[in-house]
This record gives structure tokens, C-alpha cells and sequence, in this order.
């Protein structure tokens, strides 16, 4: 949105309403961040410390533009205290500070999808016979639904209709309790535990309400149950709160999002206030209008028609292509070609598909013209496991009791503590309802292990021990990196490297992280290890599907990583019956969050859009016929230029042809 004076009479009304609880429904490119940002302001002004006010949002990059744009408006000095955070980072510090109401110990590991795993076949491995380790993925689905649901394990057990469900109850229930006893929470528990907190102790409850005094929350769409019931809790009868939210971009239904909450707020709020932002910023009017077409198929609680002042511009183009190489192809030519007759750069276009596995064949032929791309999804700095392996050490140091953690590192660099004895090990410690480290220690595994096998656990606990200890004084961090050294971290990457230049790559992720420790530490004025581990963890949870892109390269994601982005120049491709929509969503009769999904993706176009489909496709290894998508039916065909209707004269074909040979001969030779 380009920079105003003033706001629009919509924004300065949800700006200026304090009094009463506030819905504001934002359509795509409305100026949402605006609004919350300088409501933000608005509050500071009226009298309510920033301390007293929280802002959350469900990524990182969400959460750093919201500080950015406040700190653009207001000096810091006014905003000290001021949270602006995902939910889950809330969530984070609730259970921290309230670890002793929760029956935790000060030092909480948050468990990931690889830990949850883990402790999952664990308890199958020493469970029922009926337990299947072939439906781990379903059993942990269920636990995470139920979770989002608030629904608690007894009634997990309690409305399990079929044989699996009921066994992922007794899962859920028996996963619990070892997460407890490990002193740890997954991702999930993050909202769960605050909610449960909030619920079952009305002292803590007060003192929360009294600390934020009023809450913003952004894609208020995506939220589950349970962040609906901690908003609810959060804010009390009052409602002292601004929820945004647009109910045609709710794409997340698959991971719990509930759009019905919408809904829900005017019947638990009957003073609720709705104010609509309907003006868009971003995109021409023809683009607009595709998209208010293409949504009015679904149905709506809320009615509103996206506009824009920025004129109507080109009309949206439809590319045919025989087969899915074709696209391709006709993509990368016509980028070629648009690019050099615009002056434009690679980073202004962006192509978006439904299925990750799309992306294989514009990679190829994006490569094959020479043109540079970024693809969202790319390596993550916590997915290597040199930083999987020494992340695991620090949980460990500051939580003996994290068994995932354990189990990762005990024999990495090589201990001679074999599988026998893990096995023999975790079942012992199973049985006595301890973790590894503390088993390690009893003197009854010695009945069940021997002395050698003994003294090797002894010697690893020991150890951690002991470093665990050099950590908590006040050199606590300065001394990470001689621990590093002790264990011969550096001579095992070597060992375990295919070439020196990958062990030094794999010790530099090391280092990088060990730095990055002591900064956070820095920053944060002294926080203890345990607590600057919780951070690291939470970050890598959030940045997992977050990519930074940078350069001048060409954008491929798919519709879900698209939301919240912009681009000048957009190509919707595979446009096609069980593409988009999906088949599963034709099969689950799921098809307006299918259409939701194509709303999103017209409306990240701010200049031109083009949308793409193939008459063919190859589907497991065969060439099979497709249908354009219906979604492309329902759009007005006087504002669209399609392309097989009205074939390109001789001359743009030759002259796109030429430049595409140009491409291509540029880079031979380069």
C-alpha cells in the first residue's frame, strides 16, 4: 500500500474504536498492518502503556513488520514493553513465567514434529499390541486436531468413534503424561497449556488480564479453538480487543484454522462492532473484479466487494499448453519476454502453484533459460544436523530430563552405547517412570545392563551433568565452546564429512550458532541458557515453512506460502479439475477453501495476472487429459484475454521466440 496523509475513513474507525470488542474485516491489500499499527499508536496515546498492550500474528515475518512499521510511527521510548509476538512466542512466555502454577520445572524443552515422533514409537514400541507403528502419522494428527480442538484426552477417549481413534486417545493420554514427565511441551502446548492455565487458576487469570489490557490479533481467520478460547480468556467479559481477519483468505483449515470463529465472537460478544475494509491498495480494478467474482460462489456471513482507485488495468491473460512441459516452457518464455519489454526485474514475477511437486519442471526450465529463482521451502539453518546435533546437547544441559534430546546425541561423537542398550535402557526407565539421564544413575539398571554398558551411560551423564552446571554460572555461555571441544565434535563432523570443504561448512553452522547464542543472550539482557534455548527452539518451529527470499531472482511457491505476499507480475499455473481444486477437495466436497485458495493467489497480482492450465498432464508416468479448472469458468470472460482464442499475431510470436534464443545463447555464453 503506497504511503498517505491520512487513512481511509474505514481504517480511522477501526482506529479510533476503543470502547467496544472490534471485528475488522480486511480484504486482500486493504492496509491491515496500517490499521493494527497505528491502533497500536492510537492506544499508547489514549493512556494505556504499551507495556499493557499485545499484538499477535502466526509468523515471525509478520510479527518483525509489525515492530518495524510501529517503530516507523512512534519513538522507542514509548514502546518499551510493547509485545509483539506470534501466538505461540505468547504462549511461550506464559508457560515459562507460570511454570510452577502448570506443575512444570523452570527449565521447559519444547518437543518438535522429529521429538513428538520419537517419543510416539517409544510408547507403541512398549504399548498394546493393538498399537501400529505403520499409523504413527495418524495417531500424531489426531493428538495435534484434538489439541487445536480443545478437547482434552479424557474426551478424547470419551467421542472416539472408530478403533484408530480410540487408540490415539490412549496415546494422547499416555503421550501427555511422558511430556510431563520430561518437563516438556510441543508445539501445540504452547496455546493448550495457557488456556488450561487461565481456565483452572483465577489468580493467574487476573494477572494476565491486568498485564494486557488490550490484545490485537492478525489473521484472525486462521485461528483454531483453542487460540480462540486464550483470546476469549485474555481479554475477559470487556472484549478489550481488535481482531482482523478476511474470511475469503482462511486456507488453513487442514491445520485447524476455524473461519467459523468469525462468527462465533458476535455470539459471545453481542457488543461486537464490525467495520469493513473494502479499498485495495495493491491490485488493478480487472484483477479485483476477477477475484470479487470468483468469490461470491461461496457463501458469506459477511458480504464485501474489494475496490481500487489505481485504475483498471491490463486485462488478466489464460494460457492454454498442450502438457505440463509445455507450461513450462510458454512460462519461462513469456517471463523472458515481459521482462525485456517492461525493464523489469526476475524478483517482480512470482509463479504459483497448488503442489510443491509442481515446481520440479519450472525448475528445470527456468534453469535451461538461464533465469535465476528462488523456490520457497529451501534448506532451513536448523535442518542441518550439525545444528540438529549440538541444539539437542543444549536442551539436554538445560534439561537433563528432554529424552528426545538424549536419545539424538548419546552416541554422537560414537560412545560404544549400543541400540541393545538404549533399548534395555528406555525400557527400564519406562518401567520406573524416570527419564534416560536420571535411569542412568539407579542402581537396578545394573540388573539389567552390564558394568561396561553401565559405566559408558554413567560417564555420558556425568559428563552432561557436570557441563550443565559450568553453564548455569555467570561465564555460563563462554564456556560452550570449550564444551564443544571436549566432546571432539570437530574430528567427528571431519570423520563423518565427504571433503574438507563440507567439514569446514558443517564447523562453520557450529560456530554460527554458538555465536548466535550469546547474541540472543545480549540482547535480552542477560536471559539464562534455558531460556535462550526455548527461543531457538520456538524460532525453529515458526521458520520452518518462513523463507527469506533475496535478489533479483523469479519467485516459485505454492498458494499456501504465497498469502501475505505481493508481486508485481503473478502466473497462476495448473489451473485444472483435481489440480485446483485439489482432488481430495472434490472427493471431501471441500471446495470453497479450494476456491479461497484461488482467491489468494489472484490477489497477490498488483499489475498483470496471468493464469495457465495444460490439456494434458503427466500423472504417474502417464499422459493423461485434464479439464480446466471450474474455477476458470466462474470468471467473467469479457475481462479476461484468452490466449487460444485469440492467437498472438506472427510478428509477438517471433519476436518472444527471438528472445528467448537471446536467453538462451547469453548463457552459453556465459
Amino acid at each position: 500500500m503506497s504511503a498517505r496523509s491520512t487513512p481511509n475513513p474505514q481504517q480511522l474507525e477501526a482506529i479510533r474504536e476503543v470502547d467496544r470488542p472490534l471485528l475488522v474485516l480486511a480484504g486482500a491489500g486493504s492496509g491491515k498492518t496500517r490499521v493494527i499499527t497505528e491502533k497500536i499508536a492510537h492506544l499508547i496515546k489514549q493512556g494505556i502503556p504499551a507495556r499493557n498492550i499485545a499484538a499477535v500474528t502466526f509468523t515471525n515475518k509478520a510479527a518483525r513488520e509489525m515492530r518495524s512499521r510501529i517503530g516507523q510511527i512512534m519513538p522507542d521510548r514509548e514502546l518499551r514493553g510493547l509485545r509483539l509476538s506470534t501466538f505461540h512466542a505468547l504462549g511461550l512466555d506464559m508457560v515459562r513465567r507460570e511454570h510452577k502454577a502448570l506443575g512444570y520445572k523452570p527449565a521447559i524443552s519444547i518437543f518438535d514434529e522429529h521429538d513428538r515422533e520419537l517419543l510416539l514409537k517409544e510408547l507403541i514400541k512398549h504399548g498394546r499390541k493393538e498399537y501400529d507403528i505403520e499409523k504413527i502419522d495418524h495417531y500424531a494428527r489426531a493428538i495435534g486436531n484434538w489439541k487445536n480442538l480443545f478437547v482434552l484426552p479424557e474426551q478424547a477417549e470419551q467421542t472416539s468413534a472408530t478403533h484408530d481413534d480410540r487408540i490415539a486417545a490412549e496415546l494422547y493420554a499416555a503421550y501427555g503424561k511422558q511430556l510431563k514427565a520430561y518437563n516438556a511441551v510441543d508445539f501445540d502446548d504452547l496455546i493448550l497449556q495457557p488456556v488450561l492455565l487461565l481456565q483452572h487458576h483465577g489468580e493467574v487469570a487476573d494477572k494476565w488480564q491486568n498485564a494486557i489490557r488490550y490484545l490485537l490479533v492478525d489473521e484472525y481467520q486462521d485461528t483454531n479453538l483453542t487460540q480462540y478460547r486464550l483470546l476469549k480468556l485474555l481479554t475477559g467479559n470487556l472484549g478489550r480487543f481488535t481482531v482482523v481477519g478476511d474470511d475469503d483468505q482462511s486456507i488453513y483449515a487442514w491445520r485447524g484454522a476455524q473461519p467459523e470463529n468469525l462468527v462465533q465472537l458476535q455470539k459471545d460478544f453481542p457488543r461486537l462492532r464490525v467495520v469493513k475494509l473494502e479499498q485495495n491498495y495493491r491490485s488493478t480494478g480487472r484483477i479485483l473484479k476477477i477475484a470479487n467474482r470468483l468469490i461470491a460462489n461461496n457463501p458469506h456471513i459477511f458480504e464485501k466487494q474489494l475496490w481500487s482507485a489505481l485504475g483498471p488495468g491490463e486485462k488478466p491473460r489464460v494460457l492454454k499448453a498442450k502438457d505440463d512441459v509445455g507450461e513450462a516452457r510458454q512460462v519461462a518464455s513469456d517471463i523472458i519476454h515481459h521482462k525485456f519489454r517492461r525493464a523489469a526485474s526476475y524478483a517482480d514475477y512470482a509463479i504459483l502453484y497448488r503442489g510443491n511437486h509442481q515446481s520440479r519442471l519450472f525448475e528445470r526450465t527456468l534453469r535451461e533459460h538461464g533465469i535465476p529463482y528462488f523456490i520457497s521451502g529451501g534448506t532451513s539453518f536448523f535442518s542441518y544436523a550439525e545444528v540438529k546435533d549440538v541444539m539437542a546437547y543444549l536442551r539436554l544441559l538445560v534439561n537433563p530430563d528432554d529424552d528426545a534430546a538424549y536419545l539424538r546425541i548419546v552416541n554422537v561423537p560414537r560412545r560404544e552405547i549400543g541400540p541393545s542398550t538404549l533399548e534395555k535402557l528406555g525400557q527400564y526407565a519406562q518401567e520406573r517412570q524416570v527419564s534416560l539421564f536420571n535411569a542412568s544413575f539407579e542402581l537396578g539398571l545394573q540388573q539389567q545392563l552390564s558394568e561396561q554398558a553401565v559405566q559408558r551411560l554413567q560417564q555420558f551423564a556425568r559428563m552432561i551433568a557436570e557441563a550443565s552446571k559450568r553453564t548455569q554460572g555467570p561465564d555460563g555461555f563462554d564456556t560452550l565452546d570449550a564444551f564443544v571441544e571436549r566432546l571432539g565434535y570437530e574430528l567427528w563432523i571431519r570423520d563423518h564429512s565427504t571433503s574438507e570443504q563440507q567439514a569446514e561448512r558443517r564447523m562453520g553452522n557450529v560456530r554460527e550458532l554458538l555465536d548466535w547464542l550469546r547474541r540472543l543472550a545480549g540482547e535480552d539482557h542477560g536471559r539464562s541458557l534455558a531460556e535462550v534455548v526455548s527461543k531457538i527452539m520456538l524460532l525453529d518451529i515458526l521458520d520452518r515453512q518462513e523463507e527469506e527470499n533475496s535478489g533479483d531472482r523469479v519467485n516459485l511457491m505454492t498458494l499456501h506460502s504465497a498469502k501475505g505476499l505481493e508481486f508485481p507480475y503473478v502466473y497462476l499455473v495448473g489451473m485444472e479439475e483435481n489440480l485446483l481444486p485439489h482432488q481430495a477437495s472434490i472427493e471431501q466436497n471441500t471446495i470453497e477453501e479450494e476456491r479461497r485458495l484461488a482467491y489468494v493467489g489472484i490477489t497477490r497480482a498488483r499489475q498483470e495476472l496471468t493464469l495457465s492450465y495444460c490439456s494434458h498432464r503427466k500423472r504417474y508416468g502417464e499422459l493423461v487429459r485434464c479439464q480446466p479448472s471450474r474455477f476458470l469458468q466462474e470468471l467473467p470472460e469479457e475481462e479476461l484475454e484468452w490466449a487460444d482464442k485469440n492467437p498472438l499475431p506472427p510478428e509477438i510470436k517471433k519476436e518472444r521466440g527471438l528472445a528467448s534464443l537471446d536467453q538462451i545463447r547469453s548463457l552459453l555464453r556465459g
